[in-house]
């Protein structure tokens, strides 16, 4: 629809300066003859602009860096498997990766630990979210420690090498997140050293909350099931103020720091860790800007959710910007009825129309692709 408000409109016809595009090269020829009609078409660029379709100049980089790494993905399913460099055989360096990556990974959480430490209380529903999240975790981590562990033992001849064996083995071989892990993961489009680095981040954060307490700001991309973690912040609120949940809402407000607060909030909670693709945060407007030339990405400074009644919420121009947990932008519905890809969408404001962003194709990442 926003694309179509620039197509088909009253200026199109009445305002013989109106232009489809800022640079002016795209606008409805006026009438004339068969020929002169022509001579527009021959005029217009061979290839096209991005700002044809109203995106940003950058869209092209993404386009070509997208269609280059298709050409290497298809480059590597082709190589030969037997050796590699350094003289290693493929066996050898499979061996020395899976003990790389089984030394990185640390031991299962200790849930009923945790659980006597983060009790389930009335109060406070982030023990439950934390427990929750150690559950999906541990389960990810054991598949990952027993696949690594078991090929391993499939090389020296120790175990059969099965189908899935022979999968792990070859999406090692050329990078890639194995199928048996990517079936009990988080979505993510990482190639393998930055999926695990990831994952290690991930527990990381975990310990440290489980060790010194909930946050003052939480990383919101590091959270396996991140709508629990949402829901999690708006029964706080509910539960704090006796008001029925389905009521509730959430308001932004995007602050100055960038990556620590010293406090937590009186209510709602901090997040960050989200990156914005398609436009900047203009830190010194306080609204949504358009991208610097070659900057794909802007990671977005500390942003407090702040509960309360939608009823009472005021009407604000700005931009309802989706979040994403992977630049995929797709993700089906799952069994909770919440989308695997889409988290929530937060309202930023803007000093352009609502529209201009739509068509931008503005939307926030919880995680970048490499």
């Amino acid at each position: 629809m926003s694309i179509l408000s620039i197509f088909y409109c009253r200026e199109v016809t009445e305002d013989d300066s109106y232009k489809f595009s800022s640079s002016g090269s795209y606008f409805a020829p006026p009438e004339g003859p068969y020929d002169s009609y022509l001579e527009y078409i021959r005029s217009l660029p061979l290839t096209p602009h991005p700002e044809v379709f109203g995106l940003h100049e950058n869209a092209d980089i993404t386009k070509n860096q997208r269609e280059t790494q298709q050409l290497f993905d298809g480059i590597l399913l082709t190589l030969p498997r037997q050796t590699s460099s350094g003289g290693k055989s493929s066996q050898e360096v499979i061996e020395d990766l899976a003990s790389d990556i089984l030394s990185k990974i640390p031991l299962p959480f200790d849930t009923e630990v945790v659980q006597k430490k983060y009790p389930v209380l009335y109060e406070e529903s982030m023990n439950t979210v934390l427990l929750q999240e150690l559950i999906r975790f541990n389960r990810l981590t054991g598949v990952v420690r027993s696949s690594l562990q078991n090929i391993q033992k499939a090389i020296k001849g120790l175990v059969v090498m099965s189908s899935e064996l022979e999968d792990v083995f070859g999406s090692m071989m050329v990078g890639r997140v194995p199928n048996m892990w990517a079936a009990k993961s988080y979505p993510s489009l990482k190639p393998l050293g930055s999926y695990v680095a990831d994952l290690v981040a991930r527990l990381r954060f975990f310990k440290t909350w489980i060790d010194e307490g909930s946050p003052p700001v939480f990383w919101i991309s590091g959270f396996y099931f991140t709508q629990s973690f949402l829901t999690g912040a708006m029964q706080n609120f509910a539960r704090r103020y006796k008001i029925p949940i389905d009521h509730l809402g959430f308001e932004f407000e995007v602050t100055n720091e960038e990556q620590d607060m010293k406090h937590k909030p009186e209510d709602g909670v901090y997040v960050k860790g989200l990156f914005i693709e398609g436009a900047r945060w203009d830190r010194q407007n306080k609204v949504v800007g358009e991208s610097h030339p070659k900057i794909l990405y802007d990671p977005v400074p500390i942003i407090w959710l702040k509960p309360g009644k939608t009823a009472d919420f005021e009407e604000k121009a700005t931009y309802s910007c989706p979040v994403y947990k992977t630049s995929a932008r797709r993700g089906v519905l799952s069994t909770t009825g919440h989308s695997t890809n889409y988290v929530l969408s937060v309202n930023l404001p803007s000093n352009r129309p609502e529209t201009h962003w739509v068509v931008r194709g503005v939307a926030m990442l919880c995680q970048l692709d490499d």
